[in-house]
């Protein structure tokens, strides 16, 4: 899936959590992949995983934990879990889809009948206890079974993130994002050094493939000058579309977060939307908030001569670099695991559906039993009874009526983050005075209900608005009334 992804340590972020956060992306704009928030139940966990697009099967180990997930709502094509946190506070993202060259897919060809974006949560986040872990499991099921495709992927924990790239079939290297630092991802491969004695030895912050260094050595793929490894320049992709579809991405996220860190912009600017050589990670100016994530995964370019809703600067410019906040984003996933507030309560999974740049994110207590119908009743149908298609549907006309809609959209996503910050703020207040695990997911199944009907009634109203708004602009208007 054509996907962005931010990762931000917990030194960097306001209040001392790990954040990993991903777009995930409709593959074209032939169709919709609507998506649900569910609670997947050990007995629903089947003892042997068999894939619909690779026909692949993989036995399961017993004893599978209760997890979220992100899967689609409308069934034929695989699950597509996406995004989820379980039982142990482990989060995951799977997966951002990314590049290779033909030196790698000639020395490790992809697997045909391997597993996919489609599996990869449903085969890991059962059985995961912490983010190593799950790069520890991902990677013996790459090695066993082999991908059909390039992916990176995000685990978390309360101490810990670490990103996993895969690298041909059966290949793969993982690093730790420094704990002061946050690290950026379009769709192309993105860890620009690694130490490969660390990953042989401690495995402080690196890991990978047993045969990494033969395999390396064997095809020839470094290619720095001095040893070190870049593995952005020996793995990935080197492709002039690279520099329309993924660097800009990343070079909006690091100039949003870093301002002032680098010269961005003009003609003696350090880095460009075009430059292949743009850090991976960086200590950010201040520490990152919710709201930092959401605005940087929403981002089409503001402040840009790229913004295709622009009013000025040279118009040829304008739309010219592929925006994170795209008509295709099928939701936003934020696993937001603090150091406080209960090991059964201190998990957020942050939620929005449909087009970023339009759309509003909410927080929900991902150590529950039932996600609120709203976030969960997602179908193929076309309906105001859910928050993704209403989030669509919301999208679609204010990008149409733009000028007069914009600040319906902004004061409505102000309105809902401040609202689940308050409602979340109440109920953390709550449970710190409950000591019975019963009534203590009785308040995490209310707060979670209470923030679907603010964020129903609070999309509905917006819905109105830019309805509205969208009618006055009809092409069978007529400024004369019957009065």
């Amino acid at each position: 899936m054509p996907c962005t992804t931010i990762l931000v340590g917990k030194n960097a972020t306001y209040d001392g959590s790990t954040m990993i956060a991903r777009n995930d992306d409709a593959g074209g704009n032939d169709h919709f992949t609507p998506k649900k928030m569910i609670v997947v139940q050990p007995k629903e966990q089947p003892r042997v995983y068999k894939a619909v697009l690779s026909s692949v099967e993989i036995p399961l180990p017993e004893n599978p934990l209760c997890y979220t997930a992100m899967p689609n709502a409308v069934e034929g094509k695989g699950i597509w879990g996406a995004c989820g946190v379980n039982e142990a506070r482990t989060g995951m993202t799977a997966t951002e889809t990314i590049t290779s060259n033909p030196r790698v897919l000639g020395a490790d060809p992809l697997v045909e009948n391997g597993i996919g974006e489609e599996d990869i949560v449903s085969l890991v986040l059962p059985y995961i206890h912490n983010a190593r872990e799950g790069v520890q499991r991902l990677g013996e099921l790459l090695e066993t079974y082999g991908t059909y495709e390039m992916n990176g992927i995000a685990f978390s924990d309360q101490n810990e993130i670490w990103w996993m790239e895969t690298i041909g079939g059966h290949h793969w290297i993982a690093r730790r994002v420094p704990d002061d630092a946050y690290v950026v991802m379009p769709n192309q491969l993105g860890i620009d050094a690694f130490d490969l004695d660390d990953a042989f030895t401690m495995q402080e912050n690196h890991m990978c493939s047993a045969d990494m260094r033969e395999f390396i050595a064997n095809h020839h793929l470094n290619l720095s000058m001095d040893g070190t490894l870049n593995p952005r320049e020996a793995f990935g992709s080197h492709d002039d579309a690279d520099h329309v579809y993924n660097t800009p991405r990343a070079w909006y996220m690091l100039r949003c977060l870093n301002p002032h860190t680098y010269n961005w912009d003009g003609p003696d600017a350090d880095f460009t939307p075009e430059s292949d050589d743009l850090p991976w990670t960086l200590v950010p100016e201040r520490r990152i908030t919710v709201e930092d994530v959401k605005y940087v995964l929403s981002s089409h370019y503001q402040g840009t001569p790229y913004d295709p809703y622009g009013a000025y600067g040279d118009p040829g410019q304008r739309g010219m670099y592929r925006s994170i906040g795209i008509n295709r984003n099928d939701f936003v996933g934020l696993v937001h695991i603090r150091p406080e507030h209960g090991e059964d309560a201190n998990v957020l999974e942050w939620v929005a559906y449909g087009s970023n740049a339009f759309n509003a994110m909410v927080p929900f207590y991902a150590q529950v039993e039932e996600t609120p119908e709203y976030v969960a009743n997602t179908t193929a149908e076309v309906s105001t009874d859910n928050f993704y298609w209403v989030s669509r549907m919301i999208g679609a006309m204010a990008d149409a009526s733009y000028k007069k809609s914009v600040f319906h959209v902004e004061r409505y996503q102000e309105k809902v983050l401040s609202k689940g910050h308050e409602i979340i703020n109440h109920y953390d207040k709550l449970l710190e005075k409950e000591t019975d695990a019963g009534k203590r997911m009785a308040l995490k199944t209310e707060a979670n209900n209470a923030v679907a009907d603010m964020v129903k009634k609070e999309a509905a109203d917006t819905l109105d608005k830019v309805l509205f708004e969208l009618c006055g602009q009809m092409k069978n208007a007529f400024a004369r009334s019957d009065a």
